[in-house]
């Protein structure tokens, strides 16, 4: 019963969400769900961490690819076990939507992986700079949001499949920070110390 009422919730916010759509609407989150829209965001993070960490930059940089690839990849896996069909493959659902561009995703959406990887990278930056940058937190985490309104808008996620994915990717973010940054900063300064000063 309590699943029934989760699932009718999620299709009845996901055709609100999708049912919003103009023209202007569907060329704003379309771009907003594309990666090389926020390559001038990803291009300040690189700025900062390296004004921010200077010795360490490299090596922290050095992890957010790691963080990224552990973040996709465990949504890549439950969507794998769990084989939720996105709904522009529910040939039950889909014709209630409005698709754009006749972009219809890959076939499974639980979790979304956008939602990971967004939230991961914005909770571990967030973290790096909790005290020094707080206004690009909240950029960050806007921008993690608004890439999940995308996905919902666009048709190819219900809310629940961003919401896991928001709360995996923040749970990886936190992993990330508190084993190789806030508990065992030696990983950082010996892999630095490696790069900048290899063994002869």
């Amino acid at each position: 019963m309590i699943l029934e009422k989760i699932l009718e919730w999620d299709r009845a916010v996901l055709l609100f969400v999708n049912g919003c759509n103009t023209p202007t609407l569907d060329f704003i989150f379309w771009n907003i769900s594309q990666a090389k829209t926020w390559i001038p965001l990803y291009l300040l993070i690189i700025f900062f961490i390296f004004k921010t960490y200077k010795r360490k930059a490299i090596a922290t940089l050095f992890l957010i690819p790691l963080l990224i690839l552990a973040s996709d990849q465990s949504g890549l896996f439950l969507k794998n076990y769990f084989m939720r069909l996105r709904p522009t493959h529910d040939t039950g659902f889909m014709d209630l939507l409005h698709i754009v561009n006749g972009y219809q995703g890959g076939l499974y959406s639980f979790v979304s992986q956008h939602a990971c990887n967004t939230f991961a990278l914005a909770t571990f930056v967030a973290l790096l700079w909790r005290k020094q940058l707080v206004w690009l937190d909240y950029v960050l985490f806007a921008y993690s949001m608004l890439n999940c309104i995308s996905r919902v808008y666009l048709g190819v996620h219900y809310p629940t499949d961003i919401l896991a994915g928001a709360a995996l990717g923040t749970s990886i973010g936190f992993l990330f920070y508190f084993v190789f940054i806030h508990h065992d900063h030696d990983l950082i300064y010996n892999l630095t110390d490696k790069i900048f000063k290899p063994e002869q």
